[in-house]
C-alpha cells in the first residue's frame, strides 16, 4: 500500500468525530491493505511502531528536530517554519503548508509504501550515540521529500507523538471484524485474542492470513503480557454477599501490580499499563528465579515498598521512587520491597484463565515456594457476612487498604482485559458517602490567576465509558495541589496538549485548554451528585443531568494506571447509587 493512501484514510478519520463513520473507515482501509502490511499498519495507525509492552526505542524526535528537518525537505527557512508552526500549533500542519509553499524542492524519486515509511520510524528509534541526532534528521528528510505535503503531517505528527485520530483500541477490533468477517458480531473473538496477547497488529495479521477460527484459538504467549483482569466496587459486605455468594477476600494492597512471566531462565515484569518495568526491580527478578518451581509461569501479584526491619508496608510514593532508570540496585537497597501473589494465568503450557478462581489459587501455592518477601497474598473463602466484616477489619487494621472479593464459583474465571463482577473491591471508605478516590483523566485545563499564574488553577477530568470508547467529564479539580504539583503540571501535561477538544473527549465545559485524555489522577470528593454541566451518564438517571463529584481534590498522580483503567462511568453510576441507598 502506498503511503498517500493510507493518510487519505486519515485524513477522513479526522474529518469525522463519529464511531460509527470512523468503524466504517479503518474497516475499508484494513479490507484493502494486504495480510503481510496490516501490522504495521494498525502500528502506525495508533501512532507507534511496536506495542508498547516490548520495550523497543520510541522515535524520539522532539518539535525542534523536526522543524530542522522540514526546513531542509521544504527548502524554506528555519525561522519561516517555525513561524507557521507558532500560527498553527501543530507541527503537522507546519510540514504541510511548508511543503506546499515550496512544493517546487521536493525532489521525491518514487511514491513512498507503508512499509517504507514504518522501516524509516523504525531506523531513526534505533539510533543511538554520537551524532544519533543528526542521523535521525537525515533519515527523516529522506521521507518526507519523497512523501506528499498530506503526507508529511502525518509522518511530522507521528514522530513528536501527536498523531492522535482519536482511534481506540476496541474501534480498531470492531473494524477488523467488519472487514474480515462481515460483521462487528464476532469482535468478542477478536478481543479474547488481544486480551491473551496485547497485541493488536499480530491478531489483525492471524485474521487476514489464517482466519477467525485461528484468531479463537489464541493462546498466552510468554513475553507478551495479557491485559489485566480488574475489579468492580460495591459499598457493603452485606452487598458482596449478595452478588457473590461463595467468595475469597483477599488483602487489598497500595502498591504496583505486577505481571510475571517466567520463560526458564528469561524473566520479565510488566505493569498493569502493560509496561516492561523488569529493569527497575531486579530484586523481584531474583526472588521469581528463586521461589518459583516451574519452568514457564504467567503470575500476577502486587509489589510494595517495606520497611527493611519492621516489614511493615510502605506508601504508594514510597514505591514510586523504584520508578527509574540510573542508580536502580542503590534504590532497591534504600527502598526493598515484599512481592504478595495472587493470580496463577499459565504453568507449563497451561492456560489457566479459563479455568475457576479455586484451581487457580490451587497451583499458585503448588509452585510458589514463600518467603517473607515473596509470598502469597492472605486470603479468608466464606459465604457469611460476619467473616467478611471480621477479615476486613484485620486488614484495614494490618495497613491495607480493604479487600478484593472473588467469586469461587464454577465461572469464575480471568476474565483478560475486563472490568468483571467476579471481583468486587472494598475499601475502608466505601462506608459512608464518597470518601472513596476514584482514578480519573485530565482532559482539559483552566489558567490559574495569582499565586498559581503560569500553571494550570484548575483541571478538567474524566472518567471513562469503555462502551462507547469516550471519556465523560465528572468534575473540575482545583484543589489538594502543592506548590511542587503546580509546578510540575505544565511539564507534565504540556506534551498531551491538544488543539482542540479530542475527539474521544464528552464535555459541555470548554476548556481553555485541551488535553488528550493520558494523564490519570486520584481525586477524592465528599459525593456523587447530579450535574446539568457534566457528561458522566448524562440522562440515566435524570433527564439533563449527568453525575459529578463534589468538592473534589486532587490526591495524587497514578502513573501506574492507563487511561482505559480508571474509574468507569458504569462506576460512578453504582457509586451514586449506594450513597443515595445510605443517606
Amino acid at each position: 500500500m502506498l503511503y498517500s493512501t493510507l493518510v487519505e484514510f486519515y485524513a477522513r478519520l479526522e474529518a469525522t468525530a463519529k464511531r460509527l463513520e470512523m468503524t466504517d473507515i479503518l474497516a475499508e482501509l484494513f479490507g484493502v491493505a494486504e495480510p503481510d502490511e496490516l501490522e504495521h499498519l494498525i502500528y502506525l495507525t495508533q501512532g507507534k511502531i511496536h506495542p508498547d509492552w516490548t520495550g523497543e526505542p520510541e522515535i524520539g524526535m522532539a518539535e525542534k528536530m523536526v522543524v530542522e528537518t522540514i526546513s531542509r525537505a521544504s527548502g524554506q527557512r528555519k525561522r519561516r517554519v517555525e513561524a507557521i508552526l507558532s500560527e498553527s500549533g501543530d507541527v503537522g500542519l507546519a510540514a504541510e503548508k511548508s511543503l506546499l509553499d515550496k512544493r517546487q524542492a521536493m525532489l521525491g524519486e518514487k511514491p513512498l509504501s507503508v512499509s517504507d515509511v514504518y522501516n524509516a520510524f523504525d531506523q531513526i528509534a534505533n539510533e543511538s550515540g554520537k551524532g544519533s541526532s543528526s542521523r535521525k534528521i537525515d533519515r527523516l528528510v529522506r521521507v518526507i521529500v519523497n512523501s506528499s505535503p498530506l503526507g508529511a503531517r502525518y509522518i511530522a505528527r507521528t514522530v513528536v507523538g501527536t498523531l492522535r485520530l482519536g482511534v481506540g483500541d476496541m474501534t480498531i477490533l470492531d473494524s477488523l471484524s467488519l472487514a474480515f468477517t462481515g460483521s462487528s458480531e464476532n469482535r468478542g473473538q477478536l478481543e479474547r485474542a488481544y486480551n491473551l496477547t496485547s497485541d493488536l497488529g499480530a491478531v489483525a495479521r492471524t485474521l487476514a492470513e489464517e482466519g477467525l477460527e485461528s484468531v479463537a484459538k489464541a493462546q498466552i504467549v510468554l513475553g507478551k503480557p495479557v491485559r489485566m483482569m480488574l475489579a468492580q466496587r460495591l459499598s457493603t459486605p452485606e452487598e458482596i454477599i449478595e452478588k457473590l455468594g461463595a467468595c475469597s477476600a483477599e488483602y487489598k494492597l497500595d502498591g504496583e501490580r505486577f505481571q510475571i512471566h517466567k520463560d526458564g531462565d528469561s524473566i520479565q515484569i510488566f505493569s498493569r499499563r502493560l509496561e516492561n518495568i523488569t529493569a527497575m526491580y531486579p530484586d523481584a527478578v531474583r526472588m521469581v528465579s528463586t521461589q518459583v518451581k516451574v519452568n514457564h509461569a504467567v503470575l500476577e501479584g502486587e509489589a510494595v515498598a517495606i520497611d527493611a526491619d519492621s516489614g511493615e508496608i510502605k506508601s504508594f510514593q514510597t514505591l514510586m521512587k523504584r520508578r527509574r532508570k540510573h542508580r536502580i540496585e542503590e534504590m532497591a537497597e534504600r527502598f526493598p520491597i515484599a512481592v504478595f501473589l495472587f493470580e496463577c494465568l499459565y504453568v507449563d503450557g497451561d492456560d489457566l484463565t479459563p479455568e475457576p478462581y479455586t484451581k487457580r489459587r490451587a497451583k499458585l501455592q503448588d509452585i510458589v515456594e514463600e518467603t517473607e518477601r515473596f509470598k502469597l497474598v492472605r486470603a479468608l473463602q466464606t459465604s457469611e457476612v460476619s467473616q467478611l466484616v471480621d477479615f476486613f477489619e484485620e486488614a484495614i487494621s494490618d495497613g491495607t487498604e480493604g479487600l478484593v472479593v472473588k467469586s469461587t464459583a464454577e465461572d469464575s474465571i480471568y476474565r483478560a482485559g475486563a472490568r468483571s463482577w467476579l471481583w468486587v473491591k472494598l475499601k475502608a471508605s466505601y462506608q459512608s458517602k464518597m470518601v472513596e478516590p476514584v482514578d480519573l483523566v485530565a482532559v482539559g485545563a483552566f489558567h490559574g490567576r495569582g499565586r498559581r499564574a503560569g500553571s494550570y488553577g484548575a483541571l478538567l477530568m474524566a472518567s471513562y465509558d469503555p462502551d462507547e470508547d469516550m471519556f465523560r467529564t465528572v468534575c473540575k479539580v482545583g484543589s489538594g495541589f502543592t506548590d511542587e504539583d503546580l509546578l510540575s503540571f505544565p511539564e507534565l501535561l504540556d506534551g498531551e496538549r491538544a488543539e482542540d477538544k479530542p475527539r474521544n473527549v464528552d464535555s459541555m465545559l470548554e476548556a481553555e485548554v485541551w488535553f488528550e485524555p493520558n494523564v490519570v489522577m486520584e481525586v477524592l470528593g465528599d459525593e456523587i451528585t447530579l450535574s446539568p454541566i457534566h457528561t458522566c451518564a448524562f440522562g440515566r438517571l435524570r433527564e439533563e443531568s449527568g453525575l459529578a463529584v463534589r468538592f473534589p481534590r486532587f490526591l495524587r498522580l497514578r502513573e501506574d494506571k492507563a487511561p482505559e483503567d480508571t474509574t468507569t462511568v458504569e462506576e460512578i453510576v453504582d457509586m451514586y447509587r449506594a450513597q443515595s441507598r445510605t443517606q
